[in-house]
């Protein structure tokens, strides 16, 4: 018998067996990141890109990359999500331009959204992307990583800069 949860007795892939667990609200949020030029920047901002709203249609590629989490990740659960939201904040400073995107995604079940949340943050990020690419190939998607996650048996997990934290 293996100690890893992924892998049944004769060590090949299992999705595990979450039918015991509570259900529970639970939440995640993830961030990700593209930087972009000056040009990119003032397009977006002004709805200048041909291939239309960039924010708009970026917002909704991550919304449903969330709810095909299951299809993108061999071992990840399908789940029923309850909400899903993406949200955006540009830094500029020093003649760089960054937009920091944000995926909030939320259900009651049995194991968590994390995976959920990430693959909305990263969607995201890409869809930018490809509505840019015409106008400059150069763009660079930043880190994407977990913020917070709320709920089940594990806990709630911040994010600290410094360091990390479950609680």
């Amino acid at each position: 018998m293996t100690d890893f949860t992924h892998f049944n007795e004769q060590g090949r892939a299992q999705m595990v067996d979450i039918s015991g667990k509570v259900e529970t609200e639970r939440t995640a949020i993830a961030r990700s990141s593209v930087h972009v030029s000056r040009e990119i920047y003032e397009k977006i901002t002004e709805k200048k890109v041909k291939k239309g709203d960039v924010l708009a249609v970026s917002q909704v590629a991550g919304i449903m990359a969330a709810k095909k989490t299951s299809d993108w990740i061999p071992m990840c659960h399908p789940l029923q999500l309850k909400g899903v939201d993406i949200t955006f904040e540009w830094i500029t400073d020093n003649n760089t331009y960054e937009l920091i995107i944000e995926a909030f995604v939320k259900t009651k079940g049995s194991t968590g959204v994390e995976m959920e949340a990430l693959t909305a943050a990263s969607a995201t990020a890409l869809t930018i992307y490809d509505m840019c690419k015409a106008i400059d190939k150069g763009m660079i998607i930043g880190q994407t990583y977990l913020i917070e996650k709320k709920g089940g048996k594990s806990g709630n997990y911040y994010r600290d800069e410094k360091r990390n934290t479950n609680g």
